[in-house]
């Protein structure tokens, strides 16, 4: 029976009722009803989550890091041959020893990812390794108010080099292998370069010398022969035909455009005009036109033959492995922990996402029950002033039913906690993690 209630404020009814909110008790009266909505999505999502978490394929990365050392010798008193930065030869080292060849070759000797072999194509298994693959430059952390001016003008430049892989062994391995790869690119590299410059400066060295052999013999001839008088014709024509003959042999070995052949051509027609005008010979004119040119070669020849000396030390400097070059600090080892699942962090997030889960669900199916419970349920079918509070009565079967959901409640978060901790024992390293713990590296 509806009783009609005076409220000198309409609103005081909502209020207080609304004040439930703040209260443990609703929740907890909220739980008891709709504990299926709750306790379903929190063992679907967490089983599910732990069992992703757990059957999570792990990922282990072995990596070393390699030094690019300075110049032994100073370089005051040997210079090296080879100057390119130290970054740019990594970068292309890098580049050459990740080649297509090179990388089916360490997939074929290592026999890697053999489960997904039959499924993907040469270049699809290229890029695979060249994503597992990991060279990067390590960064010191020094402080910039402790380096001196040396150090940040020739900075010291470590990079690791790395390899992921689900097996630590043969991750190991692989790293171990582009480390080696990466070395005797360097050495061959710098070795090779320095070889080519000598032999360039070499054979520039050699041509040299044979111009200025024929021009030395040519001076020797003019001054021996006779300036002038009844064999002036004959000499001209002798030396024009030792020039023409001289160019034909440049012209074998050198190109048209070369210095020494111009010369030569310059000189023929010079005689040829001579010899036209006149039938004497001005020999004091050539002479000096020829002295001048063995000088100029002669000083050519001379910064060439320093030049070639100078190269010389730099190739032994390579070969003697006494310029810059990359040393290992840092071999690579068998990795004892994956890098990828975090495990514990991942299933803490499971369990969060399940309470979530559940909690969402149990408050929208609270929200969308149309169930009057409350005085404020009632504002919307029944006038606010005609409304009286009476007991809940509780029935035995009821009761009976409480209890049985109570136990079952019970036993079911029971078995959630033994099998979490079964899981525990057997997937997670608990002996490892109370170590840790004791020893203060989780801090």
């Amino acid at each position: 029976m509806l009783k009609k209630l005076e409220y000198h404020e309409e609103t005081q009814i909502f209020e207080e009722d609304r004040g439930h909110l703040l209260a443990p008790s609703f929740y907890w009266h909220v739980l008891r009803r709709r504990w299926a909505y709750f306790l379903i999505p929190l063992i679907v999502v967490g089983c599910s989550g732990l069992a992703a978490v757990l059957l999570w394929p792990p990922t282990y990365l072995s990596a070393g890091k390699i030094l690019v050392q300075a110049q032994k010798i100073p370089t005051e008193l040997v210079r090296p041959t080879v100057t390119s930065a130290a970054q740019e030869r990594i970068q292309m080292i890098e580049q050459r020893t990740m080649t297509r060849d090179n990388l089916v070759a360490i997939a074929e000797k290592f026999k890697l990812f053999p489960d997904k072999r039959s499924l993907m194509s040469v270049t699809e298994l290229v890029e695979l390794i060249k994503n597992n693959t990991k060279i990067a430059p390590v960064d010191l952390g020094l402080d910039f108010k402790q380096r001196t001016r040396s150090s940040l003008e020739n900075p010291t430049i470590v990079f690791s080099i790395g390899f992921e892989y689900g097996d630590p062994a043969i991750a190991t391995a692989v790293a171990n292998e582009l480390m080696t790869r990466i070395l005797t690119e360097d050495l061959s590299d710098r070795t090779s370069r320095a070889t080519d410059t000598t032999k360039f400066l070499a054979r520039e060295v050699q041509k040299l010398q044979a111009d200025n052999n024929v021009l030395v013999a040519r001076i020797a001839q003019v001054r021996t022969s006779k300036p002038a008088g009844a064999n002036g014709a004959d000499q001209t024509a002798t030396t024009l035909a030792q020039l023409r003959a001289d160019l034909i042999q440049r012209t074998a070995l050198y190109s048209d455009r070369h210095p020494l052949v111009q010369s030569l051509r310059r000189q023929i027609d010079a005689l040829e005009k001579t010899a036209a005008a006149k039938p004497e010979v001005d020999s004091a004119a050539s002479l000096d036109s020829l002295t001048a040119q063995q000088e100029a070669l002669q000083k050519n020849l001379d910064v060439a033959t320093a030049r070639l000396d100078a190269a010389k030390l730099g190739e032994n400097l390579e070969k003697d492995q006494q310029s810059e070059k990359l040393e290992v600090i840092e071999q690579p080892t068998v990795p004892q922990e994956p890098i990828r699942p975090k495990r514990s962090k991942l299933a803490l997030v499971a369990l969060a996402a399940a309470f979530f889960a559940g909690a969402g669900i149990t408050t929208l199916a609270e929200v969308l029950d149309k169930g009057i419970r409350r005085g404020s349920d009632l504002f919307s079918v029944v006038d606010s002033h005609l409304i009286i509070s009476i007991p809940y009565i509780v029935t035995p079967a009821e009761e009976r039913w409480r209890r049985i959901r109570m136990i079952v409640f019970a036993a079911t978060l029971l078995l959630l906690l033994t099998a979490g901790a079964a899981a525990a024992y057997f997937f997670l390293p608990v002996d490892l993690m109370v170590a840790k713990a004791r020893v203060g590296l989780f801090r």
